[in-house]
């Protein structure tokens, strides 16, 4: 079977790149700067006719923990439905409890809603839970968790701020997992560390988003009015590299091939 080379993007020029470099599915997202929110649904619906790829929408309606309200759960239960209206082939999510756990009554209407929605459509939705997982307290509690609800996919790190460093908690959860839920190793992959992470941790499946730091177009530059975060440029752009991903391709498939 073939590795799986998921790139997480936020905008269609990065989303194209990514194809052209032989990613597998896209996860979209918008401001990755942030770590990602939920991406709008005239971007679900333009990457998904430009590119043709398995498209997994993030659900996250702000940065931050994961530990969301009334007000923010029910706009996540109706835009996990939204989403998949829009074209989207899965989602991507997680709620916490104040203590560190998955929250399972809470993620279960907005898994549910994302599921009538494809059932609807007459196509099926992989339903993911993301890096929340990495700040649970108990990684393997939140699998059992993961695997009682059906979902398809964990995206980790291995609990640690790169997976190189989680290694060993990823090649773990690998194991436990086995054929129920396919471990989606994230954070910190490149082309170069793929396969010591492939053999470090058994997993089949990488993400990562490439990305490369571009000028901004614009010839005229107002400096000194910061319309975001301090410390980032407003003429500075974030955008996957075709060729990042190629080499990631590579990599996966040289793997295969040996």
């Amino acid at each position: 079977m073939r590795s799986v080379l998921e790139v997480c993007v936020d905008s269609t020029a990065s989303a194209l790149a990514a194809k052209r470099g032989g990613a597998s599915r896209l996860e979209l997202c918008a401001d990755l700067i942030v770590g990602g929110t939920t991406p709008s649904l005239a971007l679900v619906r333009q990457v998904k006719a430009e590119t043709g790829l398995p498209v997994r929408a993030l659900l996250r309606p702000r940065f931050g923990d994961f530990c969301y309200d009334s007000y923010e759960l029910a706009q996540m239960e109706q835009l996990a439905a939204e989403l998949v209206e829009a074209g989207a082939d899965g989602i991507v999510t997680g709620v916490l409890t104040p203590e560190g756990q998955l929250d399972a009554d809470a993620m279960r209407p907005i898994y549910a809603a994302a599921r009538r929605a494809a059932e609807k459509a007459g196509r099926p939705v992989a339903c993911t839970l993301h890096r929340a997982f990495d700040v649970s307290a108990d990684p393997f509690a939140a699998l059992e968790t993961v695997r009682s609800m059906g979902l398809c996919t964990i995206l980790t790190s291995g609990q640690a701020a790169s997976a190189p460093e989680g290694a060993e908690l990823l090649g773990r959860l690998v194991e436990r997992a086995g054929d129920s839920v396919e471990i989606l190793v994230g954070a910190g992959v490149t082309a170069q560390n793929i396969p010591a992470l492939a053999a470090q941790t058994g997993a089949h499946a990488f993400h990562l988003s490439g990305k490369q730091v571009l000028q901004s177009r614009m010839t005229f530059r107002r400096e000194g009015v910061p319309m975001g975060l301090p410390g980032f440029s407003e003429f500075e752009v974030w955008q996957t590299d075709e060729e990042n991903i190629r080499a990631a391709r590579q990599a996966l498939d040289a793997m295969k091939n040996n």
